[in-house]
């Protein structure tokens, strides 16, 4: 199964001050854990910064120049707020992982391989339309899915977002767009304080919470019994991962109870499902994850269900 890894070095030049939990670090341990022998066959390159055209796929004109007009100097830091901080290298990651994003689609799309991942930062599912926030600059998830129907004539692509937080973001940018499906399992309550059941968008949207310490049984169960058969009746033409893995037992910001078999499975279930109703395509997209040896356990966990079914 031909799998590509996404990810550029510039991606580590995004700092929100000594001590963030979204630190260069958590990129560093992704990319260690798959430098081992088992992951030799990805398939590795580097994106190129995303275009205009392409975040304003996701959001307005105005917010994109603003977000990229943010420029502190070396040694700098500019909070946009309470935790979501720029630095000097910050656009130009942000600008990086959408374009992996893109650039994931594309190769998905034209089939040159069945799936993809982005181990890229900053993250993107709490950006909203016209706010960053949550760690998040831009909604990575919905530049890709936007992509894939206007470059690629694909009619629908379902978001599955299984990080410990609501994607607030991705909900934002989608929930009037039937075209989008977006399916969330996060801990409730917790930050950013939305996501409940009742948040339906026009019929596109799928929430499952889930309530602190609950284990991989009942995030098994959401899956399996809610959210994995919406998906599949939606039969998008591509589906889109927003791979969080703060929901891990060891994670320092939220209090579910998941381990690396729980992420693997959902992975696996997905790739199934991939390759039931949309011929296998899958990009996946790097979100959460704020212990670094979870982190690096669970995202080989991933990209090894990606390769493998």
């Amino acid at each position: 199964m031909s799998v590509l890894l996404l990810t550029h070095r510039d991606c580590l030049a995004h700092e929100m001050g000594e001590g963030h939990p979204e630190s260069p670090d958590r990129l560093r341990a992704v990319l260690q854990a798959l430098d081992s022998e088992e992951f030799a066959e990805l398939i590795r390159d580097q994106p190129e910064e995303a275009t205009e055209e392409q975040l304003t796929r996701a959001h307005p004109a105005d917010y994109v120049a603003a977000i990229l007009g943010v420029r502190p100097a070396p040694g700098e830091y500019m909070a946009l707020d309470a935790d979501t901080i720029m630095c000097a290298g910050s656009a130009r990651a942000a600008l990086l992982a959408a374009g992996a994003a893109v650039r994931a689609v594309d190769e998905v799309c034209e089939g040159k391989v069945r799936r993809a991942f982005c181990a890229t930062r900053p993250p993107g599912h709490h950006a909203e339309r016209r706010r960053p926030m949550g760690f998040c600059l831009f909604a990575n998830a919905v530049i890709a899915a936007r992509h894939a129907q206007a470059a690629h004539g694909l009619a629908r692509v379902a978001i599955c977002d299984f990080d410990v937080h609501h994607g607030n973001g991705s909900q934002d940018c989608t929930e009037a767009d039937p075209t989008i499906l977006f399916a969330s399992s996060h801990q409730m309550p917790l930050y950013p304080g939305t996501g409940a059941a009742s948040e339906t968008g026009v019929g596109n949207i799928h929430n499952a919470p889930l309530p602190p310490g609950a284990s991989g049984m009942e995030f098994r169960a959401a899956w399996a019994e809610a959210l994995l058969p919406a998906i599949e009746a939606f039969a998008p033409d591509l589906i889109v991962i927003s791979a969080g893995f703060d929901a891990h037992a060891r994670d320092p910001l939220a209090q579910l109870r998941l381990t690396e078999a729980d992420f693997s499975w959902l992975s696996m279930e997905l790739c199934a499902l991939a390759d039931r109703v949309c011929a296998g395509r899958v990009v996946s997209l790097l979100e959460g994850g704020y212990d670094l040896q979870a982190l690096a356990s669970s995202s080989a966990a991933h990209v090894r269900a990606l390769m493998r079914s």
